[in-house]
């Protein structure tokens, strides 16, 4: 939509702004790139604390307002995350992470209303580097996104499970609090992720 195209071009223009490195393509950017990048901006022109509302797990409902400082909040790895993923014993696919667009949709653009598993089928091809075996390799900036999609689509349960994996082990934003329930008095520990948790 318009409204999209606009806060990309915005976030584009600011990005660029603020990075002084050579070099970097904002639009190349990873999406924890992105929002990292985004949260220090906004620590630096704005302050260095959020409050944030967080829910305590031990009851689900009460909600406690807590400040969290800015600069504690970093990209978390996990070392079981790999971005090539064997799917039998000849054919290999490479996994990129998602960009700049797909920040957009996932924190801006409630333009388009999808199914969730329309949207996950969107997102993984989007993901898609390159498939090959030993003998040759195929782009998928060669390929259509319907292709993209029906190859997706042959996956059995297993090579499917190791795609997943990919995306639930791939870095992210975030922190853990330990948040007290008034109510209770039980402390929980509570993980926020992703940039939408630190504007909540």
């Amino acid at each position: 939509s318009e409204d999209t195209k606009q806060i990309t071009d915005a976030i584009i223009q600011i990005l660029n702004e603020c990075i002084t490195t050579r070099g970097v393509k904002v639009e190349k950017l990873s999406t924890f790139d992105i929002e990292y990048l985004f949260l220090n901006i906004r620590a630096k022109s704005v302050g260095e604390s959020v409050e944030v509302s967080v829910t305590c797990p031990d009851d689900g409902v009460t909600q406690v307002q807590m400040e969290i400082d800015l600069d504690s909040i970093k990209v978390k790895k996990n070392k079981s995350h790999r971005n090539t993923i064997k799917l039998d014993s000849n054919l290999s696919m490479k996994l990129k992470y998602p960009s700049l667009d797909q920040f957009i949709e996932n924190n801006f653009d409630a333009s388009e209303v999808q199914s969730d598993v329309s949207q996950s089928l969107k997102v993984i091809t989007s993901c898609i580097d390159v498939i090959y075996n030993e003998e040759e390799s195929w782009s998928a900036s060669d390929s259509t996104e319907k292709e993209l999609e029906e190859f997706i689509g042959q996956l059995n349960t297993k090579q499917f499970k190791q795609v997943e994996k990919f995306f639930e082990t791939m870095p992210k934003l975030s922190h853990t609090i330990v948040v007290k329930n008034p109510k209770t008095e039980v402390e929980s520990e509570v993980v926020l992720e992703g940039l939408a948790s630190f504007f909540s």
